[in-house]
């Protein structure tokens, strides 16, 4: 009885080191889960319903072609259909050359097979189920003519276009996100609700999709992004929070931004490279 009351005190303190990491564990699941739950619970993500009933209105953030005749190329994101919408946003790309009366629209979606989807419309700019989409990026003229062609050549060299996983990649934002890392004069600062845009399709370390900073990445589930437009955002099982020094905003999971807004990449709008 002595001996076995000897290794059980001796066990004990690696008991406890045990409790320790399983209890700090457990508080930063709750503190990484808070922010969408609180998205749920106050009603900020239509969770119920049917997509098929969900508003699709077009919102007027895409110009017509005799408002601007001229090349576009914007980038979109919008809150998830359904309870996904608490954890973060879709992202797509939209181009339309010079002249052109439609739009192209570059996005993966989980119901298609492949699930790169590239097709013509004249609306980019519709509600995504429910979510009004926000702008994160918008080149026109001569800046929008030149990467058009760099869009479709990396959309076309996309290296996962049959693969999609909502957690933790590649998703529609780890499409986006590699496709502005590869397309030189296309920049956006991908929301820190875009789970998955630190999904990296090649290796540990990318450039920021903001410019002028990298993310370190390992399989999209610990992470550390440092980037000028990004700010510092540590990424812990797939979400992110963070802080933004130069537009003083706190960034947590599920909620997003809080604080001063983005810049608007492009040549439109108060944004800028």
């Amino acid at each position: 009885m002595r001996v076995i009351a000897r290794d059980f005190k001796g066990s004990r303190p690696v008991l406890r080191r045990i409790l320790r990491v399983v209890s700090a564990l457990a508080v930063v699941l709750a503190l990484l889960v808070a922010g969408p739950l609180w998205m749920l619970a106050t009603g900020k993500v239509e969770a119920g319903g049917h997509w098929s009933s969900a508003d699709r209105t077009v919102t007027g953030l895409a110009p017509s072609p005799a408002e601007a005749p001229e090349a576009v190329v914007q980038v979109y994101a919008a809150r998830a259909w359904g309870w996904r919408g608490a954890f973060g946003v879709h992202t797509w790309i939209a181009t339309r050359e010079a002249g052109a009366e439609a739009w192209c629209m570059h996005q993966l979606l989980s119901w298609r097979r492949p699930v790169l989807e590239s097709r013509a419309t004249t609306t980019p700019d519709r509600a995504w189920y429910g979510s009004q989409p926000t702008l994160l990026a918008d080149y026109r003229g001569e800046a929008a003519a030149a990467i058009i062609p760099e869009i479709e050549a990396a959309v076309a060299a996309y290296p996962a276009p049959a693969t999609y996983r909502a957690w933790p990649g590649p998703n529609s934002n780890t499409f986006t996100a590699w496709v502005i890392r590869e397309v030189g004069g296309l920049e956006a600062t991908l929301p820190v609700t875009a789970v998955g845009k630190d999904y990296l399709l090649e290796g540990v370390l990318a450039e920021t999709p903001g410019g002028l900073g990298v993310t370190a990445s390992v399989g999209g589930v610990l992470g550390l992004t440092v980037g000028r437009d990004e700010g510092i955002e540590l990424n812990l099982l797939g979400l992110a929070l963070g802080i933004d020094l130069r537009r003083p905003a706190l960034k947590l999971p599920g909620i997003g931004r809080l604080g001063m807004a983005p810049l608007l990449k492009g040549e439109v709008g108060s944004g800028g490279r």
